[in-house]
């Protein structure tokens, strides 16, 4: 476990408010169900999560973040192997084959989450690994090899918002580890021309391109493509500043909210809340990255530092993603809200990329004789 002198770099700001995130998350994953047995039931679900996340974040914070180097080899292949075994052994749900368990006892994990905090640890030990020639286009390019594979892998699931997740993870990392801003630039332009590709050869399914698009006029398409942004748009809006009260929002309550439990939650929470209880998750929130990029900064060796750098862009890409799809100013890509959407995977995820965080901040400082 964490050893005492480690004690007084130990950030308990962190484990207070993602606590406050997960509490405030659990109440309205509660409303999201209709309240009730079926709302005690989901959270009772979630809970088992947050206990297990608890270990998680534990057994993350006792690890020392240098010894990172000599494990990533081996979590990047078990990270492939599971993302491999969710395209041949894994359960399909609407049309999607993103999870791996025994279904029938309902323990079902969701690798593609997991992959996320697997790519940050490794990430950051290639770049430590290449630092002094990651200004060569082909350590450079090596560098994001790294990613697209287990991305292909999720891609293929179909899973587009975690895809996107790990390019925005990848982006943020090699900025960091110092990439020429040409290459970088480079990366933007061929990303434009591989999307291009994409939407015209065949490559994005049609309800892709379509959820891509929606948020742009979604009232072409009201009743499917746009369906999702319309409906954010008049339950947020008709929440006002104080909302229509706990579990009496009328768009999520009479279930014109899809998804409302999982990606639209914020929809929720806007509705019955309103700006101050949509205000009060963004501070939340806003403390958490900037307790984060306290530690990135202050951290003294590059592996702490690009691992922490990691977490955030993993942190800020899910929320500004999340949050800007419900208010119809991005597209729809089923990315959760960490700590506060439903789901297992990605609360256990989250809770462990926090425990490493935590545990880089109790290290921060090198021991110096």
């Amino acid at each position: 476990m964490v050893e005492r002198r480690l004690l007084k770099n130990f950030d308990i700001g962190i484990v207070l408010v993602m606590v406050a995130i997960i509490l405030y998350g659990l109440a309205t994953v509660y409303s999201a169900s209709r309240g009730g047995a079926a709302g005690a039931g989901s959270v009772h679900r979630q809970l088992v999560w947050v206990v297990a996340g608890a270990i998680a974040f534990a057994l993350a914070v006792s690890l020392d973040h240098r010894t990172y180097p000599r494990l990533a080899g081996w979590v990047y292949g078990v990270n492939l192997a599971l993302l491999a075994a969710v395209l041949v052994f894994g359960h399909a749900h609407k049309g999607a084959q993103r999870w791996i368990g025994l279904r029938s006892i309902g323990l079902t994990i969701q690798p593609s989450e997991f992959a996320k905090v697997a790519i940050i640890v490794t990430l950051a030990a290639f770049l430590v690994k290449y630092r002094s020639r990651l200004a060569e286009p082909k350590i450079f390019a090596l560098s994001f090899a790294h990613v697209a594979v287990p991305m292909l892998l999720v891609f293929l699931q179909p899973d587009l918002g975690t895809a996107m997740v790990l390019t925005a993870i990848w982006f943020g990392m090699t900025f960091v580890a110092g990439a020429r801003p040409k290459h970088l630039a480079a990366f933007v332009l061929g990303l434009v021309i591989v999307g291009f590709v994409a939407w015209h050869f065949g490559v994005l399914e049609d309800y892709q391109k379509a959820r891509l698009t929606s948020f742009i006029n979604p009232s072409v398409d009201p009743e499917k493509a746009g369906y999702h942004v319309l409906q954010a748009r008049i339950a947020i809006g008709s929440g006002q500043a104080t909302g229509k009260g706990y579990l009496h929002g009328t768009q999520g309550q009479l279930g014109f909210i899809p998804e409302r439990h999982t990606d639209f939650i914020f929809t929720m929470l806007a509705e019955e809340l309103g700006f101050v209880g949509a205000g009060i998750l963004l501070l939340l929130y806003f403390l958490l990255l900037w307790k984060a990029m306290i530690i990135m900064s202050e951290t003294e060796d590059d592996i702490g530092r690009l691992v922490a750098g990691g977490i955030v862009c993993m942190f800020l890409f899910h929320i500004a993603v999340n949050i800007g799809m419900t208010l119809g100013i991005m597209p729809v890509t089923g990315v959760p809200l960490p700590l506060f959407s439903y789901g297992g995977s990605s609360l256990m995820a989250n809770m462990l990329a926090l425990g490493l965080l935590v545990g880089i901040g109790t290290r921060r400082h090198k021991i110096s004789f």
